[in-house]
């Protein structure tokens, strides 16, 4: 293929040691880089990170930097004083606790944040030397969350995706980043933005509604002229890696010398990171608590506990380490004989056929995280079962819980409950086990980091060819040209022009939405041109818009979405006889869901009810409005009337009410030539299906349409109508 691929992440998949003055390189055999490595067979690729050393001296930096280039990968190099606040700082002591949920570690410090940007721009500034618009971008991790839209800024054709190794937390925490408008526009630069399960999805999109206003149609965004997709993608693991890890030679070896060296203990794992959130030391409490209450398992059952150095250069990561001494002796010192100790504590890392080791012979996988964003330690542990003997106990909280179903999936924070899965792991018989083993496998081997990696890619490229189908509609130069000549060739005409959303911004408050000046101005012209019949729709009260609009001579006016006309020069009347009874069966179902949702408010028209939620919070007015739409829709199955869920409202009106009815009133009584129409919500799409074939709709915005052009906003629209008006005085002098 001719398009390059380019992985961003704060690390390479290298780690570069210095002694004696010599560079040691060193491949990583981690999972992303097992992942991206089909990638390099499909593609040109190149890698872009922190080769994770630190050095000022310009002679080694261009070293690094030639051995470097011969495996693709290009190093961005750190001071120590920005890996303090940028990796150190913002990074993991302000996002990493707050995403887990631990928003009392969460330090929330300016420098951080300013080197974080700073940080960002450089990574920016490093790619952008080789990039060009047709590269496929993929960018990794909370490290680099405002690199998308810096990316956008200077490759605003580029296709990129974004994957969140960690969780996206709910709305409610993420509101309390002071950054977080910047850290969502950031990844909103990504035209797919990837999570381990589809709640970090819902909790993505939820902060994308709330503090953006941005509503979503199965996981796809409109924003600026872009279509961005939200999506859950379960990182896999390397299984034929670790299925096949108990056949070695030197892992065997391990497994017969740990045997012999535990005895006939039943053997409980637990492996992690050193971290706050992995739910350690309640991990320990549970085993304590197992001892205590099943006393005839002592000197039986062995807890090997790897805990692997992390940060222990942040306080709160060496209080951590701390406690876990304190608690690990406590427990050995109580339960602990001559020839047993309860818990085998290991704290350091496992080279491969250590780990790989301990995962076959253990008959518990222990895996309790507060918050995870995948755990691959419980996806590695079921790989490993080659005999099929083995239960794991895996936290409700983890991203793998999701795909690892048959598991005995616990609270992490309730202890007893922990003890008890340890006694009832310990009862599950062998065919039992070999039964979910082989299950949960089955999940394993089907999507592994190979598939990950190839899925997303998949849906990238799929998302922004789909997204560039939409823009291929849009409005430019040509266009414009296209229907000024239409517009100049073609006499009589008429023209339909939506007007919340299409001449203003949307805004469902009246006294934000009234027509300034310019509008005025502009509306005035247009219904003043030669051969044009000009037609203002709003599905505001006839009032407000004879209020606004009345005084303008030679304009139309159709209010309540088609119910009332008004026709230059006479009197407002509807198009036809409606019957209004419903109402007194409707309002009150109304007005329950408005006491039950603060913030709700009613706005009774001439032929139709509106159920606002605007003001409500968001969230409890969406699940109000479906229950609404539910009910009405089942109440009025036998009335001739229409129920609508618009932007954040809920509408009741006579099926025979539309914009489309009312334009019928026009174009049934005189031939027009040039026939144009315009707008931007759900309403307008009644208008375009009524247009005749040979008639100019445009849809203002990104959403599914049946229009033939698109146009990105009401800025646009009035810029395309004022060159009609330029048309059309040129015609009136000539």
């Amino acid at each position: 293929m001719s398009k390059r691929f380019i992985i961003i992440s704060n690390r390479l998949p290298i780690n570069i040691t210095k002694r004696r003055g010599e560079m040691t390189y060193k491949k990583s055999a981690g999972g992303l880089a097992t992942g991206m490595a089909s990638f390099y067979e499909k593609y040109e690729s190149l890698w872009i990170g922190w080769p994770g050393i630190i050095t000022d001296k310009k002679q080694e930096k261009e070293s690094i930097r030639e051995n470097l280039r011969k495996e693709d990968m290009v190093p961005v190099f750190l001071s120590r004083r920005e890996q303090e606040n940028y990796y150190e700082g913002f990074s993991n002591k302000t996002i990493w606790p707050l995403f887990h949920y631990f928003s009392q570690n969460t330090i929330y410090e300016q420098n951080y944040w300013e080197t974080y940007k700073k940080v960002n721009i450089r990574f920016a500034e490093a790619l952008l030397k080789f990039a060009k618009e047709d590269d496929i971008i993929w960018v990794h991790d909370y490290h680099l969350m405002l690199l998308p839209h810096l990316i956008r800024e200077k490759l605003p054709a580029s296709t990129i995706g974004f994957f969140l190794h960690i969780p996206f937390p709910s709305y409610e925490l993420f509101r309390t980043l002071p950054w977080r408008d910047d850290i969502m526009q950031g990844l909103l630069g990504a035209d797919l933005i990837g999570f381990h399960t589809f709640d970090y999805v819902r909790h993505f999109l939820s902060s994308c509604r709330r503090l953006k206003g941005l509503d979503h149609d199965l996981g796809r965004i409109n924003w600026e002229e872009r279509i961005i997709k939200a999506d859950s993608f379960p990182m896999g693991i390397d299984y034929k890696k670790y299925h096949g890890s108990g056949l070695k030679r030197e892992v065997k070896k391990e497994m017969s010398r740990q045997r012999n060296r535990l005895q006939e203990c039943k053997l409980i794992l637990s492996i992690d990171r050193l971290d706050y959130s992995k739910g350690i030391l309640q991990r320990l409490e549970g085993f304590n608590k197992f001892l205590e209450k099943h006393p005839e398992y002592r000197e039986k059952v062995t807890l090997i506990m790897v805990v692997v150095p992390s940060r222990s250069r942040v306080e709160s990561y060496r209080r951590l380490k701390h406690q876990l001494d304190t608690v690990v002796g406590r427990i050995n010192g109580v339960h602990g004989t001559i020839g047993w100790t309860p818990i085998w504590y290991l704290y350091r890392s496992l080279p491969f056929n250590s780990l790989t080791a301990l995962y076959n012979i253990a008959d518990i996988g222990l895996v309790t995280p507060f918050r995870d964003g995948m755990n691959l330690v419980a996806k590695e542990f079921i790989a490993c079962k080659r005999n099929g003997k083995g239960v794991l106990i895996l936290s409700e909280m983890a991203g793998a819980a999701d795909e690892l179903g048959e598991s005995l999936l616990i609270n992490p924070n309730d202890i007893e409950e922990i003890a008890d899965a340890i006694y009832h792991a310990l009862q599950v018989p062998e065919e039992e086990q070999k039964n979910q083993i082989e299950e949960m496998q089955k999940n394993l081997k089907r999507y592994d980091i190979i598939r990950w990696a190839n899925d997303f890619i998949d849906t990238l490229i799929q998302n922004k060819e789909h997204s560039e189908s939409m823009l291929v509609k849009s409005i430019g130069r040509e266009t414009t040209e296209f229907l000024v000549r239409a517009y100049r060739e073609n006499s009589p005409r008429i023209m339909f022009i939506d007007y919340d959303g299409t001449l203003v911004p949307f805004s469902p408050a009246p006294e934000l939405s009234k027509p300034d000046k310019t509008v005025l101005q502009l509306l005035k012209k247009l219904a003043t041109l030669k051969n044009c019949t000009v037609v203002l729709n709003s599905g505001r009260q006839k009032d407000t818009l004879e209020e606004w609009f009345g005084s303008v001579p030679d304009l139309n006016l159709c209010a309540e979405h088609g119910a009332w006309l008004k026709k230059a020069g006479e009197n407002w009347n509807t198009i036809e006889t409606l019957n209004q009874d419903w109402k007194n069966e409707v309002i009150p179902i109304l007005e329950k869901y408005a006491e039950r949702t603060p913030g709700s408010f009613i706005e009774a028209k001439d032929y139709s009810l509106v159920w606002h939620y605007r003001k409500a919070d968001i969230g409890l007015g969406e699940v109000r409005a479906h229950e609404l739409m539910d009910r009405l829709v089942a109440l009025t199955a036998n009335l001739n009337l229409q129920v609508m869920e618009g932007n954040m409202v809920v509408e009741i009106k006579n099926a025979g009410v539309s914009k489309g009815r009312a334009a019928q009133e026009f174009l049934e009584k005189k031939h027009y030539h040039f026939i144009f129409g315009i707008g931007d919500a759900y309403t307008d799409e009644m208008l375009f299906q009524n247009m005749p074939d040979n008639a100019h709709t445009i849809k203002v915005g990104f959403r599914a349409t049946v229009a033939k052009y698109r146009i990105k906003s009401y800025k646009q629209v009035r810029e395309l109508l004022q060159t009609v008006i330029k048309e059309g005085l040129n015609e009136k002098t000539t």
